[in-house]
């Protein structure tokens, strides 16, 4: 399994993430919902650290056109993209835009985890996530199970330290965010302490 820690918003979470080996850094740069929201400049900033191995992550939420430019001048590997996106529209983002593709599939119920197949061929990874958007929703995760794709599975939707014995097997990639907070901050110590697990678990599968 490979790990992305989500919602990053500071020079420290970033470069702690980089320097301890996590596959993906994410941040969330449309949607000020989220107190995870980090504005253009500041993305600008986290996203010019020297990020050796890790991929950075633009997450945006049904982005217009002029968001996608914005952020497509910035230095990130993947845009993951909420909303509603077929392949055709998932290749032109990719093409116009040069970026690789995370395409979210949000689970509210279990005939939703089949909504991969409309978006497979334009996508990079697949994301199979809660319906929450920045609040940590629970989803059945067995759901994905027996899916098959030939792109890579990735999972979120109130991930925890403690889950993801049962994640080995499911996805090739977790996604935790909410479970690294202290009071809506992320907390160096957690997320030290989740890849510490993370690595572990990861090393005896």
């Amino acid at each position: 399994m490979k790990l992305k820690v989500c919602g990053l918003s500071n020079p420290l979470e970033v470069e702690f993430c980089v320097n301890n080996e996590v596959n993906y850094c994410g941040f969330i740069l449309n949607y000020p919902k989220s107190h995870r929201f980090i504005s253009r400049d500041k993305a600008k900033n986290l996203t010019e650290i020297y990020k050796a191995n890790s991929k950075f992550v633009g997450v945006l939420v049904e982005p217009t056109e002029e968001e996608l430019n914005n952020f497509s001048k910035l230095d990130f590997d993947y845009f993951q993209l909420y909303g509603n996106y077929n392949v055709e529209k998932l290749n032109k983002i990719k093409k116009k835009f040069n970026k690789k593709i995370i395409a979210t599939i949000q689970v509210k119920k279990r005939d939703d985890v089949n909504n991969y197949k409309q978006i497979e061929n334009g996508s990079d990874i697949i994301l199979w996530d809660s319906s929450g958007y920045e609040k940590s929703l629970n989803w059945d995760y067995n759901w994905i199970k027996l899916i098959s794709t030939k792109v890579e599975k990735m999972i979120a939707g109130n991930i925890t330290i403690n889950k993801l014995n049962e994640l080995v097997g499911l996805a090739d990639i977790v996604d935790v965010s909410g479970a690294l907070e202290t009071n809506k901050v992320k907390d160096i110590i957690k997320i030290k302490n989740f890849i510490t697990e993370f690595k572990k678990i990861n090393h005896a599968n």
